[in-house]
């Protein structure tokens, strides 16, 4: 009887597990080996040229399938999209000087990587990529608070990671600045050692804390007590995913910016080493080469209640942009 009622509790709790999930998607396909969601890295030959794009997906509230092509020159709504098996496909619409194009592409993710073909205009065009990196979450700098009694004292918390996703940390204050230890990041606990030498006294503090999508709130455990500390992430006005409306001389296109939590950026498929920002103003540059020759790209705007205005200037001109941030569907939903 009890081995009858264990089995009973598994079958209803995947039962529940299966209703969760939207219309038309599959438990593989919410894998974090299989799924769709989020951003792919893909690269393509056209000649002897390759270009790199972005591949995002999401979904609707039906549950529904949806994606964006995101390049350099903007970005465009995916249709069709269908994802079933490790199989995909989706059709690609584009608009260049009043011509329209369709393509079709028909490939399947497996073991982490994208690949498959674009059809369309009487020409193959492989497509193959990766998932987008994005930092870890707790990386990025952290305007921090701590009580000591009745005093408190202020600090900067800086997190970073190598390549391989492995956590380090400084603090900086009026008081100088230490190397963190031990800096791990699990279900949403952030932990880390920090160790202060003065006047020949040696202290090691221990923090534990909890992330949320802005701040950053736990406690310093020492030999002789403890301090509670609060954080908020600095640059959080930005942090996250813009849509951008970009109007020129040329027409009108779409564009999408991308701000991660250390400041880097994607500007459509561009990757952006710093984006500056300052009160509530924010820029950025990149060069790009083409032919043995730079172009440089430079944006000056300003953010305010999740609004974004500015320019985009060029060699070829200046346009307009304006751009609204994405809502974020969970705490630190920024970074995957």
């Amino acid at each position: 009887m009890e081995r009858r009622a264990m089995l009973k509790v598994v079958l209803v709790s995947l039962l529940v597990v299966a209703c969760a999930l939207p219309a038309g998607v599959s438990a593989q396909s919410r894998s974090g080996r299989g799924g769709l969601y989020g951003d792919w890295q893909i690269k393509m030959k056209f000649g002897e040229t390759e270009f790199e794009s972005i591949l995002a997906f999401s979904r609707n509230q039906e549950g529904q399938y949806t994606g964006q092509w995101i390049s350099f020159w903007g970005m465009n709504e995916l249709k069709d999209v269908k994802f079933e098996d490790n199989k995909l496909s989706f059709t690609q619409v584009t608009n260049y000087g009043g011509e329209e194009r369709t393509s079709k592409f028909t490939g399947a993710i497996e073991e982490g990587e994208i690949s498959g073909l674009l059809v369309g205009n009487e020409r193959e065009t492989e497509i193959k990529g990766k998932r987008a990196p994005r930092p870890p979450r707790g990386v990025g700098s952290w305007d921090m608070k701590i009580k000591f009694g009745e005093t408190e004292r202020t600090g900067v918390l800086t997190i970073t990671a190598d390549k391989e996703g492995n956590l380090s940390g400084l603090w900086k204050s009026a008081r100088g600045e230490s190397k963190l230890t031990d800096v791990k990041y699990q279900d949403r606990k952030l932990t880390f050692k920090r160790v202060t030498e003065r006047e020949g006294n040696r202290r090691e503090r221990a923090f534990e804390g909890t992330l949320g999508s802005t701040s950053l709130e736990g406690v310093f455990k020492s030999d002789s007590g403890e301090s509670a500390a609060t954080g908020t992430l600095v640059g959080a006005s930005v942090i996250g995913t813009w849509n951008l409306d970009i109007e020129s001389e040329r027409g009108a296109r779409k564009q999408r910016l991308r701000v991660n939590s250390d400041m880097s950026a994607l500007y459509g498929s561009t990757l952006i080493k710093k984006v500056n920002l300052d009160g509530d103003k924010l820029s950025f540059k990149y060069v790009m080469t083409f032919n043995d020759q730079d172009y440089e790209t430079s944006f000056e705007g300003k953010v305010a209640d999740s609004k974004l205005t500015g320019e985009v200037k060029t060699s070829r001109g200046t346009s307009k942009v304006t751009g609204a941030k994405r809502a974020s569907r969970r705490p630190g939903s920024s970074q995957r």
